[in-house]
Order: C-alpha cells, then sequence, then structure tokens
C-alpha cells in the first residue's frame, strides 16, 4: 500500500503528464502535415499493400542524413491512428506500414479527400492568431485574427487570392463528403421543393451535388462577387454574387452549411430574417435548411465531443461566430421569425435542422 507522500508523488506526475500531453499535442498536427507534404500516404497507396520501411525510404523525397527520421515519424503517426504498423514475421527484418480510413481520406486522388482542409487550418495566417489569444481578451478586437491581421478573415480573404482559394478548397472538401451523406440518407428532406439556394456555397461542391441528384431543384449558389466570378452553372444551378446581409434571391428553400457557426447571435438573426423574407417572396411556405454543429448531446456525441470543443474555440480565434446547442439555435429560430424546427443528427459531426416560417 502506498503511503500518503507516495500517493501525492504519484499523483503530481500523472498531472505532469496530463500538461505535457496538452502542451506538446501541437506535434500530432504538424507531423501530420510533414506526412501529407511529403506524400507519405500517397506514397504507400501507389505501392498496394503495406510497405517495407525501406522501401517507403527510398521513395520520399528527403536527405540522405534524414533516413533514421522517417521511422520516428511513421511511429507518432502509427500511434495516432494513421497509419497501421505490420508485425514483423520470422522470415522479415523490417516493419511494413499501412494505412487506415484516416489515412485514405488524406490521399490526393481521393474524391472526398481532407488535405486541402489540412492545408487550411494549418497554415500560418490560420494559426498566427492563436499568438495572440490572451492579447485579445485584453482588448475589444472582435477576433484574435483581426488582433493579428488588422481586419476580419473575410476582407483578408478579399484581398488576398492565393488565401481566398486555400479556404474555398478547404470548404470543398468537407462539403464533398457532406453531400454525399445528405444526397444518401436526406433524401425526404428535397421532396416537394422546387427551388433552393445555397448562401454562401462557396464554388459550389454542396450545390451541384444536390443539383445532380434531383433534377426538378432549380439550384442558386450565392456567395460574395469575389467568390463566384467566373464560374460556370449547368442547366438547373448557376451563380449570383451578392451579400447575404443585404438580400438573398427568392426560393421555395435556403441552404446554409457551415454559415451560420461564423457569426454572432445578432448576426445570425439577421442572415436568417433574409433567409424568411425569401421564402416568403415565393408566396408559399418553404423552408431553411442548416447544417451544422449541435452542441451539449455528450451521451450521444461521444467521441465528436472533442472535435465540437476544438470547432467552437476557432470560431472564437477566427470569427465572430461560436457553436451552439439546441436551446441556442432555437432562440436564433424564433427571433427571427420562424415558427418550428427539427433535428436530425445523421452527419457525424453535424446535425442537420429544417427551419420553418
Amino acid at each position: 500500500m502506498e503511503s500518503p507522500i507516495e500517493e501525492h508523488a504519484a499523483k503530481l506526475l500523472q498531472a505532469q503528464t496530463h500538461i505535457f500531453n496538452h502542451i506538446f499535442s501541437f506535434i500530432n498536427s504538424m507531423s501530420l502535415k510533414c506526412a501529407i507534404e511529403l506524400c507519405i500516404p500517397d506514397v504507400i497507396h501507389k505501392y498496394g499493400q503495406p510497405m517495407p520501411l525501406s522501401l517507403l525510404i527510398a521513395s520520399l523525397p528527403i536527405h540522405p542524413s534524414k533516413t533514421g527520421s522517417i521511422y520516428r515519424l511513421m511511429r507518432i503517426l502509427t500511434h495516432s491512428g494513421f497509419f497501421f504498423q505490420q508485425n514483423v514475421t520470422e522470415n522479415e527484418l523490417e516493419v511494413r506500414y499501412g494505412l487506415t480510413d484516416a489515412s485514405r481520406l488524406l490521399l490526393n486522388d481521393q474524391p472526398l479527400s481532407l488535405t486541402s482542409f489540412l492545408h487550411f487550418v494549418l497554415d500560418p495566417t490560420m494559426i498566427n492568431p492563436w499568438q495572440k489569444f490572451s492579447t485579445w481578451f485584453k482588448n475589444d478586437d472582435p477576433t484574435p485574427f483581426y488582433t493579428e491581421n488588422g481586419m476580419t478573415l473575410w476582407d483578408y480573404a478579399c484581398h488576398e487570392p492565393k488565401f481566398n482559394h486555400v479556404l474555398n478548397e478547404a470548404m470543398a472538401s468537407d462539403a464533398r463528403l457532406i453531400s454525399n451523406v445528405v444526397v444518401e440518407k436526406c433524401e425526404g428532406v428535397f421532396m416537394g421543393l422546387e427551388s433552393l439556394v445555397d448562401v454562401g456555397g462557396g464554388t459550389g461542391t454542396m450545390a451541384k451535388a444536390i443539383a445532380k441528384s434531383f433534377p426538378q431543384l432549380e439550384c442558386i449558389v450565392f456567395d460574395l462577387p469575389h467568390v463566384v466570378n467566373g464560374l460556370q452553372g449547368s442547366d438547373n444551378l448557376k451563380y449570383v454574387g451578392g451579400d447575404m446581409f443585404e438580400s438573398i434571391p427568392s426560393a421555395d428553400s435556403i441552404l446554409l452549411k457551415w454559415i451560420l457557426h461564423d457569426w454572432n447571435d445578432e448576426e445570425c438573426v439577421k442572415i436568417l430574417k433574409k433567409c424568411k423574407e425569401a421564402l416568403t417572396s415565393k408566396g408559399k411556405e418553404g423552408k431553411v435548411i442548416i447544417i451544422e454543429v449541435v452542441m451539449g448531446n455528450e451521451e450521444i456525441d461521444g467521441e465528436f465531443v472533442d472535435t465540437k470543443l476544438f470547432f467552437d474555440m476557432e470560431m472564437m480565434a477566427l470569427v465572430t461566430g461560436k457553436e451552439r446547442n439546441e436551446k441556442e439555435w432555437a432562440k436564433l429560430f424564433f427571433s427571427a421569425g420562424f415558427s418550428n424546427y427539427k433535428i436530425t443528427q445523421l452527419l457525424g459531426l453535424k446535425s442537420l435542422i429544417e427551419v420553418y416560417p
């Protein structure tokens, strides 16, 4: 049996380890970014089976002096679940590495790849505002991003074409995965509708998937002019530039995917009121379709809890918005003049919310 002194020491060492793990947690992100920039998942995928370490090293664009470091990089990424390590047999002296479901979602030729989302979130422009987080708490700037850059994220994207491209590619990568699930599992959401406006729809990834699967729908991708300029539509899809705070094109339905979490409550109510105006101007009832995180369901969320909390903090650092629980969502809907809503949890991290006039 441990003495009180030994028990106290054990608790201190456990607390120290907990602190260390949080201090160094950024290493997981940066190690993964390094692996993607070295194209490690693609090299292993091209090999077609678990790949010996020596062949992996020989296939990577690295300096000869760094060959001994690849094993250490692969060790932490295997521990993090991005690769699996095949046990060495008696006849085989070196370890082999294979892909997991997570690393398959980071292949360059994977249609649902999240590599562009990784490059966006871990871009220095997105990371640097975190260095100003405590400074932001002491001033009246709207966001740490503003403290770092002297302008909002949206103004920065407007003035920096390269960053704007990275932003749009990141949103498109998420939309590709979500649109597949929405089209497959939420078909009834679009039944009876004749038109849809995807507000803040970026380059149109989500709207294209919906327009293709539901040809009866006339779809509009509505975003800022610098986002949609030059983009070509199709038979039942077109691009319209504008400002959602000013007006939204009329339609039976309005889609807001990952839009409202970017804005504070007052701004969200303004957007939702514009959505309601766009619906009622058609002369018949429609709905707003929202795809967002709903906080507060810890028993259901399981492993999603951490991810939701991370996204909420990201909203605090970069924009004026936040992730909301059901009570907070309901308050927004009713404040904007809507009468009812329905939440369907079908999209993993996110939920689909139907809001009715």
